[in-house]
């Protein structure tokens, strides 16, 4: 079982949908479309499967008031997104938790733990229901 660790502003901003002019609006209408996945079998990045059993998706900016819908747990970044990210990833990994982080920000994957597995936003936006 693993949890699903989202940088939210990252996924929002992987498509050019107009986000810009409503970044709340936008993550919390992804965040709805997050919170089925919680307690599902996935179809893994790379093949095979993962059992998501808990979605935190790490919220930043103008999206750090929004509302978390059952399902989804909200990281509330203070500051950077990023750290806040960082963070609860070395805390899930030193707590021996299987995740599975969604952000195709270089930069980010690289401040990661060694062996954290990463995909991008293609793979989760695939996933989701319309």
């Amino acid at each position: 079982m693993a949890v699903l660790l989202v940088d939210t502003a990252n996924v929002v901003g992987s498509r050019p949908d107009g986000w810009w002019r409503d970044r709340a609006g936008a993550t919390s209408r992804l965040l709805r479309r997050l919170a089925p996945l919680a307690g599902r079998e996935l179809p893994a990045p790379g093949g095979g499967t993962v059992v998501c059993d808990e979605v935190v998706a790490v919220v930043e900016g103008a999206a750090r008031g929004v509302d978390a819908p059952d399902g989804v747990t909200l990281v509330r970044a203070g500051g950077s997104g990023d750290d806040a990210l960082v963070g609860c990833a070395a805390r899930l990994a030193a707590e021996a938790r299987e995740q599975l982080v969604v952000t195709a920000d270089r930069g980010l994957r690289a401040r990661l733990p060694d062996g954290v597995p990463v995909t991008g936003p293609g793979w989760l936006l695939d996933l989701l229901p319309a």
